[in-house]
């Protein structure tokens, strides 16, 4: 025997107040980090924000294959593709809240008893069903399909930036490396003509053999080193070909009519209290999504343990025509309201229970481990950064003085006044002087780069953007 409708409101009602409570872990979990950092915070120059940060840079070039790199990166395809996923799964988790709708009709016409005129038959009709989701259990689900959705964007902001991080460390890569082949190629050319010089010296007499022997040898070696650093900045060149898909004789050229670079990084200001740069970053927000996937999982599980009430209707209409008589009916019906209480499952549920929770553990302590890991890597990007410019003076001084003291040692040798050897000693310290100074140029650059990535390059967690209707303007 069916109980009451009244009677059956009643119970759910009940039930619904008793169990919607407590079914879920906490959604929230703390961020345990150090009030401050301990790495000093880049504090000079102009201070501005991440979000436009590589248009400052004042290199339209870089903006350009950044663009481009982003728009034909697989990891980046990949992401949007999860989002994609995402949402269907959202749609499917968001209907499950709504009744579910199906039309029926057919016809039909035929004799179906001797002596009885032939009969047109014609019958439509709705059919409703609709769970009330007493304990949450299909708005767990809903729950996490959106925490999938906004961990699933998350991680396109931060594929995103990884690919923008990339090519830029690759573009300054290479332009520090023109100039290191700019500089190896003056030495080649300053060391061949002393090697000219002294060959035609030991032919008249006025030097030793072995002089010109150690000139020539010097010019050699100046010969190969430029060779090599011509093939580190062709093995670049096809590395940003690889990441922006730019043919090469087209990014030749343009890195041809391009200036390189030699303003000062534009600076960007980095928050003092470490929880609100981490928790900028798109993979520390999408590991809090998962902490609040993994919860909505195990409120859905829980909830499978619980009553669940469905109910059915339906309209239906029925015409029938035999010769000249026709008979229209219409039928509808409301219910059954039928509820459905599990008793006995050997365990399974309890068990689904369990693999919720262990995960729910998992998804906390990976979040908490990102955390940290995050932490540690915007330190050591700040150290590095504050190591690099720190080194900066001594840099130059270091330079403009062995360039003085090549300039004096070389118009000593024209007058004969010191040897060959000591020529070399001063242009190889003037040589790795300008070499160590264009290298730690290039190391400040990518310090900023590897700051740039390691606070999330910008993402804001309030302000999820959907990738469908920023694509066209997803300038980095």
């Amino acid at each position: 025997m069916m109980l009451p409708i009244r009677l059956l409101s009643s119970v759910s009602a009940a039930l619904a107040l008793s169990a919607c409570s407590g079914l879920m872990p906490p959604t929230q979990v703390p961020m345990v980090v150090a009030p401050a950092w301990q790495a000093p915070l880049p504090h000079q120059g102009s201070v501005g924000s991440l979000a436009q940060w590589w248009q400052r840079q004042g290199d339209p070039l870089l903006v350009e294959l950044i663009v481009a790199a982003q728009g034909v990166s697989p990891s980046v395809a990949q992401a949007l593709a999860s989002i994609e996923n995402a949402r269907a799964n959202q749609a499917a988790a968001r209907s499950a809240l709504m009744p579910n709708l199906s039309a029926q009709a057919s016809a039909s016409r035929g004799v179906s008893q001797v002596d009885v005129p032939l009969a047109t038959s014609v019958q439509g009709g709705l059919q409703a069903s609709w769970e009330l989701d007493l304990v949450g259990a299909n708005r767990a689900a809903s729950q996490a399909a959106q925490a999938q959705v906004e961990g699933s964007q998350a991680l396109w902001h931060d594929a995103r930036v990884a690919v923008a991080a990339e090519v830029a460390g690759l573009y300054h890569r290479l332009w520090t490396c023109q100039d290191q082949l700019a500089l190896a190629r003056r030495d080649q050319a300053s060391r061949q003509q002393t090697a000219q010089l002294s060959g035609v010296s030991a032919t008249a007499g006025l030097t030793a053999p072995a002089t010109a022997a150690l000139a020539r040898a010097s010019a050699a070696d100046a010969s190969s080193r430029v060779a090599q650093q011509a093939a580190q900045c062709q093995v670049l060149t096809k590395g940003l070909v690889a990441l922006t898909a730019v043919p090469e004789p087209d990014l030749k050229q343009k890195l041809a009519l391009a200036q390189t670079n030699k303003a000062p990084v534009a600076i960007f200001s980095i928050a003092s209290v470490p929880a609100q740069s981490v928790a900028q970053r798109p993979d520390v927000f999408a590991a809090e999504r998962d902490v609040v996937l993994a919860s909505a999982q195990v409120g859905s599980a829980q909830a499978q343990r619980w009553p669940r009430l469905t109910l059915n209707g339906s309209i239906g209409a029925l015409s029938v025509s035999t010769g000249t008589t026709r008979s229209d009916v219409s039928t509808w019906s409301f219910g059954p309201l039928a509820l459905s209480l599990p008793l006995f499952d050997g365990g399974q549920r309890a068990a689904q229970v369990d693999a919720a929770q262990a995960r729910y553990q998992a998804a906390v302590v990976a979040y908490q481990g990102k955390v940290r890991n995050a932490v540690r890597e915007v330190e050591e990007a700040l150290v590095q950064l504050h190591s690099a410019h720190g080194r900066d003076a001594d840099a130059q001084v270091s330079t403009q003085g062995y360039a003085e003291s090549l300039a004096a040692t070389q118009k000593r040798f024209d007058q004969g006044l010191v040897s060959l050897v000591e020529l070399e000693e001063a242009r190889r310290s003037a040589l790795a002087a300008e070499s160590a100074e264009l290298a730690l140029q290039l190391e400040q650059r990518l310090a900023w780069v590897s700051l740039y990535r390691v606070l999330g390059g910008g993402f804001e967690p309030d302000q999820v953007v959907t990738p469908a209707s920023s694509l066209a303007a997803s300038a980095p």
